[in-house]
């Protein structure tokens, strides 16, 4: 999803990537989180099923409190430990295939076949909730509990989705930025939020 401005230098933007695989091994995939075009909120998981195998349904949720992709919630809290939260900017959806062999597909030793090409993806039974964008500033980041999405109960994760998030996380993921104190000597602030409140 970018911002108004397309894929512009400022955009906002969540990335729900597959990375590929090597044969017989389980799709990887990649999640990310851009505000005002700074990235570097990647997370990483194994799927635990084929998404070339049938049609699937996926999800995100994204309202002012947290965004719930189901194998991530990012959050935010409303003070200063998540500046970084997209909320102020309208939304598009697009979707693409794009080459990243040089870094997607175990670290970029998997190279795109292209005698297999073309490549398609295709999508059915596409929907969106969703609010119309206003300016000056938009009535969907408000809390006016006008929207299913925008009332208490879409705010936090319900119990059940606790434990199902919690065993995601012990058997699924492969990279936490959150984890990565190499990269981040000081990790960034949201990074102390928990998803559980």
């Amino acid at each position: 999803m970018c911002s108004e401005n397309g894929a512009g230098p400022e955009r906002d933007e969540l990335d729900f990537e597959f990375l590929g695989n090597r044969t017989g091994q389980p799709y990887l995939i990649q999640t990310n989180v851009y505000k005002n075009g700074a990235g570097n909120r990647e997370m990483r998981h194994m799927l635990w099923f084929d998404p070339t195998e049938d049609y699937h349904s996926y999800s995100i949720l994204w309202n002012n409190h947290q965004i719930v992709v189901p194998i991530r919630v990012f959050k935010n809290n409303g003070d200063d430990k998540n500046d970084f939260f997209p909320n102020e900017k309208p939304m598009y959806l697009f979707s693409s295939i794009w080459n990243a062999d040089d870094w997607a597909t175990r670290g970029g030793l998997e190279k795109t076949d292209w005698k297999k090409a073309p490549f398609v993806s295709s999508y059915k039974d596409f929907s969106v909730e969703g609010c119309q964008w206003e300016d000056p500033y938009p009535a969907c980041v408000s809390t006016t509990t006008k929207n299913w999405w925008d009332q208490y109960e879409a705010w936090h994760l319900s119990d059940s989705q606790k434990m199902d998030y919690a065993w995601v996380q012990r058997n699924l993921v492969i990279y936490d930025y959150c984890k990565d104190y190499e990269r981040f000597p000081k990790l960034p602030g949201e990074c102390s939020l928990s998803p559980w409140d």
